[in-house]
């Protein structure tokens, strides 16, 4: 219990910024169903999830989602992806610097005509930490994904890829992580696993990340009235937090 409690101001942090970001995110309504994939250079399970410090200096890591089927509006996203490439500040995790973050680099599918791919920064900005960093930028790639039996990889054209596998839970299947603290409704549930290989080189990076650190991979039907919703949600707990 000590442990969530000594995180409530760094998730207050979060909350507000997310509401700021989702405020000012347009209010077209949209629909996605697809998978997550994510990965850092923290070992598993990702602390920053659970408002904890980082296992290694900074988190750094990435979080795409891959669309089966979607819209924005009139604009339809099926097949298409997008995601984030990001880092916190040295000794501390994501939640607590929110606003603060060292880059939050968007990746958007290059398979996408004009207007899908605003419709893709308009989500992503709702969804994949919108308002987490003052050095953002965005970058129209190709976003590849192949499935080799338990292996996952990912490339994000030359800046980078990124590659991880499940891992089995003690009593069968993978093992997964259920309404974390810093869960929001892309995050609810989420199955465990570590990379393979994990290489970024934009946004003045070069990383070349150790084998076995920290793989995420989820599946998920999120909307805007969910994330509507999960605001309010946050309102009420920054209310809560303050009469605390």
């Amino acid at each position: 219990m000590t442990r969530f409690k000594i995180a409530l101001p760094a998730l207050a942090v979060l909350f507000a910024a997310a509401a700021i970001a989702a405020a000012d995110a347009p209010k077209t309504p949209w629909k996605l169903t697809g998978q997550l994939e994510e990965a850092c250079s923290c070992s598993a399970a990702c602390p920053c999830w659970f408002g904890s410090k980082p296992t290694k200096m900074t988190c750094g890591g990435s979080q795409f989602l891959f669309i089966q089927k979607g819209n924005y509006g009139d604009v339809k996203l099926d097949g298409l992806a997008v995601g984030a490439m990001s880092q916190s500040p040295e000794g501390k995790g994501m939640m607590e610097s929110y606003g603060a973050w060292n880059f939050n680099y968007y990746y958007v599918d290059e398979k996408a005509t004009p207007a899908q791919r605003d419709a893709l920064k308009a989500i992503a900005s709702t969804v994949i930490a919108g308002g987490a960093s003052p050095k953002t930028e965005t970058r129209v790639v190709p976003i590849v994904r192949k499935i080799d039996g338990k292996e996952h990889t990912i490339t994000l054209g030359t800046y980078g890829t990124f590659s991880g596998h499940l891992v089995e839970g003690g009593l069968g299947g993978a093992a997964r992580i259920v309404n974390p603290p810093g869960a929001d409704p892309l995050h609810h549930e989420y199955s465990q696993g570590a990379t393979s290989k994990m290489t970024f080189n934009d946004a003045d990076q070069n990383w070349n990340y150790e084998v076995g650190t920290n793989y995420m991979f989820g599946t998920f039907t999120i909307d805007s009235a969910q994330y509507e919703k999960f605001v309010a949600g946050l309102a009420q707990k920054m209310a809560g937090m303050k009469k605390q």
